[in-house]
């Protein structure tokens, strides 16, 4: 059959294990667990789309397993569905996985119904079976499988149970029979389209009922791998079945999945006696209702300022810098440089833009302490289920803005990193709501390492200056947000979220992330950070620096009052904004400082509201298109050098200290 989407690339040339299931279930965990630490994440072909490979051995047999995007049908509404259906119909693997929480059983037989029907070998993965055994709901694993002609696994995938008998299942699983049976009408038509696709013996009865479905994107698929002539056969096929039925017949589909599950669950769940946490309930409602949830909000805010602020960019900060560099790297490495006799390369390793004084120094000793306190304390939110229950929280607020409370997550994750939170913004509807996430993102929401130096800054200003910069930022997320809605084109998604409950956060979950996070961070950031030092030697060296100095001095110096030392660190916050934050962060330290408490919160507005790095924007590109790209950056500059401008003067006229 010819292939029409192009393929994700194997690890290796043996058979292939597809993870498929909604989102929160569990998967990268079973992922982790079956593959170990060898990973490779990797955009699918074509898209944005992040899929994660690896491999598992079993006996003498090695398997590439893919760990697919959330998904809540095969009848994609999203880019991450289109993704997970394409990988199953071009891949065509040896073994899907379906991970499920076994507590949302029901959700979960939905998308079991719509695997069962590619006639692939399909294993059946309850996990979390622990938080259903504590609501109370009790399964028949043996009466499922023998229903289902599947293996049916419990696991409790952090604790690693069940995962013998799922590697087991693995090395010989079973395709089971399609479940759902759907009207005499409508299976005489899926029997044509199917008799028109037999021939090529590949998922017809799943194919066919997607193509009744109205799916337009599958329909090209169809095209490209059957024929124009059997496209057309079948679209007349497909546009009688939608003049017979007054409901679109995706929707009849799915309401005789639901019956049909709705019949299975009756014969395999059983109710047993809820044991019930009744501080963890409390916990959750006060989470998520706003009386209380703002509250814990504050705290959780307060602790992570003092865990980044005060531990990390505070204690590790000045024992990195001080001790480890100051003491002892940097005096060694002035020492051997000294013997070089060209001055040139001295200065170019050691000088004031050196790229072990600055750059190394900057990146490890700067940055590397606050982010990786930040990594521990994003980890610790994440692993407990806090974060889901700020969505709820939240949801008003983003109402105002053309957003609901699902944004809430790519923008909490923009605060580890705006480049992955752009590509996030994906779990959004529209493309109306995933525009204006990428606005804002790029506008005003500080990756890890830029918040880290903020945070570690503010130990230098009053607790009013601290305020203010909060203040000023988050109202320009609103009003432009606000704007933002109202003039770009489109509509606003409903708010249908699922939250899982609030855990006691794992040790072991929470060491692996970061560890796993800082190596990312270490890896992307030290190439770029010397590159910056790099570009930032030659500026100077060549008289380039001294040039922008004076032509930006009319903003930097006049506009925005602050010092002409401040023009290089609004250069390199376009090759990585965390450079800048922790550029200006250096210049706070110094005795006696380079700015002044109003200067600080001013240039950490502007840098705050600053234009995104550079690999931001290379994402917003590929996401939005260029042309969108270029337009947000151009908005975005002028704009944070005007609201920094306009609080240099308001401080000014009222004669305000902070």
């Amino acid at each position: 059959m010819q292939e029409c989407h192009p393929r994700l690339p194997s690890v290796n040339d043996g058979p292939t294990v597809v993870l498929v299931g909604q989102p929160n279930v569990g998967k990268s965990v079973i992922f982790g667990r079956l593959t170990g630490k060898y990973a490779n994440v990797s955009n699918y072909p074509g898209t944005t789309v992040e899929i994660t490979t690896g491999t598992v051995s079993l006996g003498e047999r090695t398997f590439t397993v893919i760990d697919t995007p959330g998904v809540n049908s095969l009848h994609p509404h999203s880019e991450d569905e289109r993704v997970t259906r394409n990988i199953l119909l071009d891949r065509r693997p040896d073994v899907i996985i379906q991970v499920a929480a076994t507590k949302n059983i029901t959700r979960a037989l939905i998308l079991t119904s719509q695997l069962l029907e590619f006639g692939l070998p399909l294993i059946l993965c309850l996990n979390m079976s622990d938080e259903a055994d504590q609501a109370g709901i009790g399964i028949r694993y043996k009466e499922l499988s023998r229903l289902l002609g599947i293996d049916v696994i419990r696991t409790v995938a952090p604790e690693g149970e069940g995962l013998a008998a799922l590697k087991k299942a693995i090395l010989s699983p079973s395709a089971g029979a399609p479940q759902a049976t759907f009207s005499p009408y409508i299976e005489r038509r899926v029997d044509a389209v199917a008799a028109l696709l037999d021939s090529h013996g590949y998922c017809s009865r799943s194919l066919s009922v997607m193509l009744l479905s109205g799916d337009p994107d599958l329909r090209k698929w169809v095209e490209c791998a059957y024929g124009e002539k059997t496209r057309k056969r079948i679209g007349s096929i497909v546009r009688e079945v939608e003049r017979h039925f007054r409901q679109p017949t995706s929707l009849i589909v799915m309401k005789t999945r639901q019956a049909e599950v709705k019949k299975l669950v009756s014969r395999i769940v059983k109710k047993g006696e809820r044991r019930r946490s009744y501080l963890g309930e409390l916990l959750g409602r006060w989470t998520r209702e706003p009386a209380t949830g703002f509250p814990i909000f504050i705290l959780v805010m307060m602790g992570l300022y003092y865990l980044v602020g005060a531990i990390g960019a505070g204690v590790f900060v000045d024992f990195l810098e001080g001790t480890v560099f100051g003491g002892y790297i940097n005096p060694a490495v002035i020492s051997l440089v000294n013997h070089i006799p060209w001055e040139f390369f001295r200065e170019m390793l050691v000088g004031d833009y050196g790229l072990i004084t600055m750059g190394l120094t900057y990146a490890i000793a700067i940055v590397l302490p606050i982010v990786g306190m930040f990594f521990l304390a994003f980890g610790v939110l994440e692993d407990s289920g806090y974060l889901p229950r700020l969505a709820i929280m939240s949801n008003r607020l983003f109402r105002v803005i053309g957003l609901n409370g699902k944004a809430i997550l790519p923008m909490v994750l923009g605060l580890g990193c705006d480049t992955m939170a752009t590509m996030t913004a994906r779990i959004l509807e529209t493309r109306k709501e995933r525009l204006i996430v990428t606005i804002l993102l790029a506008l005003g929401v500080p990756c890890s390492a830029q918040l880290g130096a903020i945070l570690g800054l503010t130990m230098h200003v009053s607790t009013a200056g601290f305020v203010t910069v909060a203040l000023v930022v988050f109202s320009q997320l609103i009003i432009v947000g606000y704007a933002a809605a109202r003039i770009l084109p489109g509509s606003q998604s409903d708010f249908i979220f699922e939250i899982p409950p609030l855990r006691m956060p794992r040790i072991s979950n929470i060491v692996v992330k970061t560890y796993l996070r800082v190596i990312w961070f270490l890896r992307e950031a030290i190439p770029l950070f010397l590159i910056g030092t790099l570009l930032l030697f030659l500026a100077a060296e060549s008289g380039l620096l001294s040039i922008l100095e004076k032509a930006l001095s009319p903003i930097t110096t006049g506009w925005l009052s602050l010092p002409p030392e401040i023009t290089w660190i609004f250069i390199l916050g376009f090759l990585r904004r965390d450079y800048a934050a922790a550029g200006l962060f250096d210049l706070v330290r110094v005795d006696p400082p380079v700015l002044t408490a109003n200067q600080v919160v001013v240039a950490l507005v502007v840098i705050t509201l600053f234009v995104p790095c550079i690999a931001n924007f290379l994402v917003m590109a590929k996401e939005q298109g260029i042309k969108k790209a270029l337009a947000i950056v151009a908005f975005i500059l002028p704009f944070a050098f005007l609201i920094g401008g306009l609080l240099n003067l308001f401080l000014t006229v009222f004669n305000i200290t902070l």
